[in-house]
């Protein structure tokens, strides 16, 4: 307990970072208990017996004080600051490559097109040894883009390994900007009706660029389905412009409300850029601005959700620089969406492991889900055009809910996945194949009509897991043999072609939202329609 004083004595003068102009608001006992830890962290660190490194401290402090509140306020300390930065940045300066670490070694998943590494001839699966002359045999995953990341212009020297290559292949590469993708794919899901996919999996800084160029290519869609599942948010900015685009110009896109701040709201700016049918695929990743987005469409009947219940993240943070490189995030309002709905999943106070550990059950299938959820519990509201009800409670409930699909999921599949037996798998298999399927399928269309992988190859599949230490299960395999057969078959052909290849191969496969959103566009007449009526319900 008195650990925990101190602790939270320091986070107080961490945390502060204009003292007196904050005292000057506060009432003065909110002053006084501020002078009174002031005052402590000066004794404490000019007469404690020992010198005290404070830096670990007040780190320390911070996040155990944030523990205390809501479950999505956080300390960034400068890496993580830089990072995420650069995260939502749109690009950094590196190399170009996609990396994983096995057997001690960095492998080089794919090259980025017309970047750095690939320009001087680093090919997929070669292994980095060396780079500007150290021997990186051994390193973590987390130490790599220190390595290989740098300022533009920048040199960098590394030594590779190549199947087939006696002698370590050495290359001196340039470091240049690399973008940092957030539209995952676009494609036709069906050309002939004109219905068009995109996947996104975050909300950066060039988020909505990407999202338009996608659209471009495109040309002439009439029916879109936006696919948001497992994207957990980012810039704010972006949902709004993202709502925007199928909205009418000053259409209110979300609110928030905080004891501090001033209320506001977010209008779409532009004209409406696309007035086809739109579905929204959610599911329980999904969160922020992903709920922003959806909840708009919804609110304003533009569109209709299909998938599984959204995270229920809308709190409001601001992010507080605290002088060193290192930054606090705490709440300070809450979303709603244009109906009023709350976003936010309700929270205890200082409960999150009870918070994250509910968000598991759903996604294990433990708790209620949008089918067994008794409505009469939950907050009613209703949509801005037809009138028809949505429920709050947090997050944002799918007009079509898809159910979990495992009846081909075994505990030998799932180990196969959780011990990394894929990357090793198709690492292996590409080494001895991509140039034979290359030539063979010189075009995606190609490889999705013919290509297959054959038992032999499945068998591989199972010698890899084996060996990583899962234990084989005969009646598991034969369970989930086209299950991981389908999915490997995708990660081949992203590593060939594209990530959108890889969504192209395996969603019409495997997708059950996407499948199911297809069906709805297909009879959007009979299946949504009737929502869409004044007072319309299920």
């Amino acid at each position: 307990m008195k650990r925990l004083l101190i602790l939270l004595c320091l986070a107080i003068i961490a945390f502060v970072v204009q003292p007196f102009e904050v005292c000057a608001q506060q009432n003065g006992d909110a002053a006084e208990q501020y002078q009174k830890f002031s005052r402590f962290y000066r004794y404490l660190s000019g007469m404690y017996v020992d010198e005290v490194e404070m830096k670990p401290l007040v780190d320390k402090a911070i996040r155990e004080m944030l523990s205390e509140l809501d479950p999505h306020s956080y300390y960034l300390d400068a890496d993580a600051v830089k990072a995420d930065r650069e995260s939502m940045g749109g690009s950094f300066s590196g190399i170009g490559v996609e990396f994983n670490v096995q057997n001690d070694s960095i492998i080089v998943v794919n090259t980025i097109l017309r970047g750095p590494a690939e320009s001087v001839g680093v090919m997929p699966n070669d292994r980095i040894v060396e780079v500007d002359g150290v021997n990186v045999v051994g390193i973590k995953r987390e130490d790599v883009p220190a390595k290989l990341r740098g300022e533009r212009g920048s040199v960098v020297n590394i030594g590779v390994v190549r199947r087939g290559q006696s002698e370590m292949l050495r290359f001196s590469i340039t470091r240049d900007n690399i973008p940092i993708n957030t539209v995952d794919a676009a494609f036709w899901a069906d050309r002939d009706e004109k219905i068009a996919y995109v996947k996104v999996n975050r909300f950066g800084s060039t988020t909505m660029t990407e999202f338009r160029e996608a659209m471009a290519r495109m040309e002439g869609a009439e029916s879109l389905i936006l696919d948001l599942c497992g994207n957990g948010g980012g810039l704010l900015t972006q949902a709004v412009d993202m709502a925007g685009y199928f909205l009418p110009k000053g259409s209110l896109v979300v609110s928030t409300e905080g004891r501090t701040v001033p209320d506001d709201k977010f209008l779409s700016l532009g004209e409406c850029e696309f007035d086809g049918r739109v579905v929204v695929l959610l599911n329980e990743a999904s969160a922020s601005a992903s709920e922003i987005v959806a909840g708009a469409l919804q609110d304003w009947d533009r569109g209709v959700v299909v998938g599984r219940d959204s995270f229920g993240k809308g709190l409001v943070q601001r992010q507080i620089p605290l002088g060193d490189g290192s930054a606090v995030r705490i709440t300070v309002a809450r979303y709603h969406t244009p109906s009023g709905r709350v976003l936010q999943r309700p929270y205890e106070n200082g409960h999150k492991e009870d918070y994250y550990q509910a968000h598991a059950n759903r996604l294990r299938g433990q708790a209620a889900d949008s089918l067994s959820v008794d409505t009469l519990s939950l907050p009613e509201y209703k949509t801005l055009i037809s009138g028809r009800k949505v429920y709050g409670g947090g997050g944002i409930r799918p007009d079509f809910y898809v159910e979990s699909d495992t009846t081909e999921i075994s505990d030998y599949a799932v180990q196969i996945v959780s011990q990394g037996v894929y990357s090793d798998f198709v690492m292996t298999y590409l080494d001895a194949n991509r140039e034979k399927i290359k030539a063979q399928y010189p075009s995606f269309e190609q490889f999705e009509e013919k290509f297959h992988l054959s038992d032999a190859d499945m068998e591989a599949l199972v010698a890899v897991a084996t060996a990583k230490g899962v234990e084989y299960d005969a009646d598991g395999f034969a369970l989930s043999k086209e299950f991981l057969r389908d999915q490997l078959t995708s990660i081949i052909a992203q590593r060939i072609y594209s990530v959108s290849d890889g969504y192209r191969w395996l969603n019409p496969r495997r997708n059950l939202y996407y499948k199911r959103a297809i069906a709805i566009l297909r009879d959007w007449d009979v299946q949504v329609e009737p929502l869409f009526h004044i007072g319309g319900e299920k």
